[in-house]
């Protein structure tokens, strides 16, 4: 939830002390450590492609705003496909930031929940003010979403009285946060055929971010973390019950490549992406984006 904040400090502490480059390496190799002497597991996750569960993968995806702290446009892609396959789509998300990922999401979904920090907590924590502002600035008005604001540690859960179909868990990125939302997802939000996505399994699509996944495997029950895999081109892991395609990353895997178009928009994102975003009218919509 703090991700463009805490970006923008840790540039600058190793812009001016070049030696925490290798505090992060051996952040990676405490991890790395624990998952194998905690953790149970040696290796990362298996890799599936993104045209895995339906066999093809196109998306359109808007708004977009190419901002600091934000997701891939595959990244997005992903969450609109699983939801798209979905009919009549209960969609949550931890982890709100300016609502890029619960406004596509919602074009296509029934019902989104969002869940991040109040504006409250989050000056409480003296995070700037511009920061604070760009929360929610593309989903606030949607029909179909719902703004909760509260702190996933003591965040009622259960008090939902939901089950979704998709979840996404993208706040905060330690171990300990990440373990505590995953645990709490799995223990009241998901039925037998919930597909989780979490954000920033790698800091790259080819870089695994090592605190993350240990939080994940900590967080999700050990007889079901067979069916978690990441996802080739994107920054998420993802579990799919039911799912059994151990497709490993192959080095041919880089003559995949991306169709994308773009367009740009310099209006109230609010106002404009509401309307838009039930009544798509872009005549190339479909071949947005495709992989080959």
């Amino acid at each position: 939830m703090k991700k463009l904040f805490k970006a923008f400090r840790a540039i600058g502490l190793i812009l001016r002390n070049p030696w925490l480059l290798n505090k992060i390496l051996e952040d990676d190799q405490f991890w790395k450590k624990k998952i194998n002497r905690d953790l149970g597991r040696k290796d990362v996750l298996p890799v599936i492609g993104p045209d895995s569960l339906s066999g093809e993968f196109s998306a359109f995806i808007q708004p977009f705003a190419f901002g600091d702290g934000g997701s891939l446009p595959t990244d997005l892609s992903l969450l609109v496909k699983i939801a798209e396959m979905i009919p009549g789509c209960k969609y949550f998300e931890i982890g709100t930031w300016r609502g890029e990922s619960v406004a596509n999401v919602a074009r296509v979904a029934k019902e989104c929940y969002t869940l991040n920090l109040s504006d409250e907590e989050m000056l409480a924590m003296d995070l700037p003010l511009d920061y604070i502002a760009q929360h929610r600035v593309f989903s606030l008005g949607l029909s179909n979403v719902v703004h909760l604001q509260g702190n996933t540690k003591s965040f009622d859960f259960a008090s939902l009285n939901m089950k979704f179909d998709l979840i996404f868990i993208d706040g905060d990125h330690h171990f300990e946060m990440v373990k505590n939302d995953t645990q709490k997802v799995f223990q009241h939000l998901v039925h037998d055929k919930t597909i989780v996505v979490w954000h920033d399994y790698a800091r790259s699509p080819e870089t695994v971010r090592w605190e993350v996944l240990a939080g994940i495997l900590a967080g999700t029950p050990k007889e079901i973390q067979h069916h978690i895999y990441h996802v080739a081109h994107t920054l998420c892991a993802v579990y799919l019950p039911g799912f059994e395609k151990p497709d490993y990353l192959r080095p041919d895997l880089v003559k995949d490549f991306f169709q994308v178009e773009i367009k740009y928009f310099n209006e109230t994102p609010s106002r404009k992406f509401e309307m838009e975003s039930h009544n798509p009218q872009t005549p190339s919509q479909p071949d947005q984006m495709e992989s080959h």
